[in-house]
């Protein structure tokens, strides 16, 4: 009996520790990221929204709340505004694909090296790119593809080519931008991944009869679906928001959300009509979240 008191004792202090007192205590831990969030965010985003419906006024920022739809109308009229719709997804999608295709190797490579000085070799040469600002990496790329770079010269130099390739101030030099600069983000997201697949899965394919090519293809690559998944996904929010990779690589010629975004309210103050596409913008963003929950639901047999 007294075993059973102790015990019965033992659970309702338990009980109290995860439901009572010290659970709420543990929930004061977020308490700062949550009002980071809301402060940050939520408000913010909000207050595009509400920006978004009002009436077109010039150089007026607050919301007033008019409630009208004439942004939007405006917006889906004119073909040189909806058209980047398709043009900025489409660029995203090629640089999510043509990163997870490229950073797939790498991130192979970085997982599978157990030795420690050139596992740190490697995961030094992903995060150096890393601490250069995008705008110097972007220069770099522009000295490289310009009419004059190193690409076109050598080529020029070499009688490969009689003018210069059109490798930049288009939608080809806008997907290199962006591939480069989100490159790091999708090695990243692979390595922790790619790590977690136990090597007995490998060793059973391979007992089995499959040959390496088949153990990757049937074993490797499906089980490492959900980090190929979550990078693309993070590669297609940065291309698709990006300005400056449009802006440098694209040289105002590759009209996307972003450059329409920064022209509106830079250059005419049209706060209530650059609220508008930003919340375009936010909207397809979420949409290729629930893409990614469903794609990734389908790839997992339902796990996610």
């Amino acid at each position: 009996m007294a075993v059973a008191g102790t015990a019965s004792q033992l659970t309702a202090r338990s009980r109290r520790g995860v439901f009572g007192f010290g659970w709420n205590r543990l929930w004061l831990l977020v308490v700062p990221m949550t009002l980071f969030f809301i402060v940050f965010f939520v408000l913010p985003v909000l207050s595009m929204f509400a920006l978004s419906l009002d009436k077109p006024a010039a150089g007026t920022v607050a919301a007033k709340g008019d409630f009208a739809l004439t942004n939007f109308i405006r917006f889906f009229s004119q073909p040189l505004y909806y058209e980047s719709i398709f043009r900025t997804v489409a660029i995203s999608i090629a640089s999510s694909v043509i990163a997870a295709v490229l950073g797939y190797p790498l991130a192979y490579l970085i997982a599978k090296t157990e030795h420690p000085g050139r596992n740190t070799f490697l995961m030094i040469l992903v995060l150096a790119s890393m601490q250069l600002d995008g705008v110097i990496r972007l220069y770099g790329l522009m000295v490289l593809l310009g009419d004059n770079g190193l690409i076109n010269g050598s080529l020029i130099r070499w009688h490969v080519i009689g003018s210069p390739l059109p490798l930049m101030y288009n939608v080809f030099g806008v997907i290199v931008g962006d591939v480069q600069i989100t490159l790091p983000f999708m090695v990243l997201s692979l390595i922790g991944v790619i790590r977690s697949i136990h090597p007995s899965l490998e060793e059973a394919a391979r007992s089995l009869g499959a040959s390496p090519g088949q153990t990757f293809r049937r074993v490797i690559l499906p089980l490492s679906m959900p980090g190929i998944l979550a990078g693309m996904l993070l590669v297609f929010a940065l291309a698709s928001s990006s300005y400056v990779v449009a802006a440098l690589m694209g040289g105002w010629k590759v009209w996307v959300l972003p450059v329409h975004i920064f022209q509106q309210v830079s250059n005419g103050g049209h706060w209530q009509f650059g609220a508008a596409i930003a919340t375009i913008l936010f909207v397809v963003n979420i949409s290729a979240i629930f893409v990614y929950q469903a794609v990734a639901a389908r790839t997992s047999g339902g796990r996610i």
